[in-house]
C-alpha cells in the first residue's frame, strides 16, 4: 500500500517475539513472498491505514489510552490455515488469545483511528501472501506443525517507509501492575522438521 502525497501509512500490531518472529519471517521469504523482509512478523490490530502526519500525536495519545486499559494475555500459535479462495494468504493459526485480540483491535480502531475493515477481523500470523499457488501450498505444508506461545505485554505502532518497509515507531505496554495476574509462561515452540536448526543458526 503506497501513501498518497501528504499522508503516512501506519499499522498497529502485536509483534511475534524472537526467535519465532525472525524464523517465520525467513521462512516467508523462503516461500518467495517479496514482502517478507519488509514486514516484521506480527498479529495485526490495525491494518495499513493512511493518516495525516499532523494527526500522529493524537493517534499516539489514543493508543497510549488503549494500552493503559489493557492487560497481558497469552497468545498461542498452532498449525496453518488459509484464506483461499477469498484471498491468496496462508497463515499460522492463533488458537489462544483471539478474543483478547478482537477486543483490543476494536479499541484501537476507534477515535482517530476509526475505520471500516475490508474483511471481518480474524487474528492470525501471515506466512505467505500473493504468491503462486504452488508456493502457497508449500507454505501451508511446511509450517503445519509449527507451535509457539508467549505472553503479550503490549502492542506497537509501525509506519511504512517510501521503500515499502514497515518500521517500529513506538511501543505501548500494558500496565506493569497487571502482569502479576498472568500465570508465568515461558515462550516456547514446537518447530517443524528443519526449523529448529534454522532458528539455532539464525537462518
Amino acid at each position: 500500500m503506497e501513501s498518497r502525497v501528504g499522508t503516512s501509512t501506519i499499522g498497529v500490531s502485536i509483534a511475534v517475539p524472537e526467535p519465532f518472529g525472525s524464523l517465520l519471517q525467513q521462512r516467508r521469504a523462503g516461500f518467495g513472498d517479496p514482502q517478507a523482509l519488509g514486514i516484521p512478523t506480527h498479529v495485526t490490530l490495525l491494518p495499513p491505514t493512511e493518516v495525516d502526519p499532523e494527526a500522529l500525536p493524537a493517534i499516539e495519545d489514543h493508543l497510549a489510552e488503549v494500552a493503559a486499559s489493557g492487560r497481558p494475555f497469552e497468545l498461542r500459535l498452532d498449525g496453518t490455515d488459509t484464506f483461499r479462495p477469498l484471498s491468496p494468504v496462508v497463515y499460522v493459526r492463533l488458537v489462544r488469545g483471539a478474543e483478547e485480540c478482537r477486543t483490543l483491535q476494536e479499541r484501537v480502531r476507534s477515535g482517530p483511528l476509526e475505520r471500516e475493515l475490508q474483511f471481518p477481523y480474524h487474528p492470525h500470523v501471515t506466512i505467505a501472501h500473493g504468491i503462486a499457488e504452488e508456493a502457497l501450498d508449500r507454505a501451508f505444508e511446511a509450517l503445519a506443525d509449527f507451535r509457539a506461545s508467549w505472553v503479550a505485554t503490549g502492542f506497537a505502532l509501525y509506519e511504512q517507509g517510501d521503500d515499502g518497509v514497515w518500521r517500529l515507531e513506538r511501543e505501548f505496554g500494558f500496565p506493569a501492575d497487571h502482569t502479576a495476574t498472568v500465570p508465568h509462561q515461558s515462550s516456547h515452540a514446537d518447530l517443524p522438521t528443519g526449523a529448529a536448526d534454522a532458528a539455532a543458526s539464525g537462518r
